[in-house]
């Protein structure tokens, strides 16, 4: 069950950063419509995992795209 969430996260975030590019964690959280870290970070793993992501940035800044 956790595995389908993790994927459906995932397909949001994904579908946020093909229609609006490179954005840090607050600005897909705000575009995912939620509070909970634990949803962004389960979706990010998924999608680095996948290795489709390109992260940059510094520690506290980090910005997120699609490879």
């Amino acid at each position: 069950m956790l595995e389908e969430k993790a994927g459906v996260l995932a397909g949001k975030v994904w579908e946020i950063l093909n229609a609006k590019g490179a954005l840090t964690e607050k600005e897909i959280m705000k575009e995912m419509k939620t509070r909970k870290a634990k949803e962004f970070y389960l979706a990010i793993g998924w999608l680095l995992r996948e290795g489709k992501l390109n992260c940059t940035g510094e520690e506290d800044n980090i910005v997120f795209e699609l490879k």
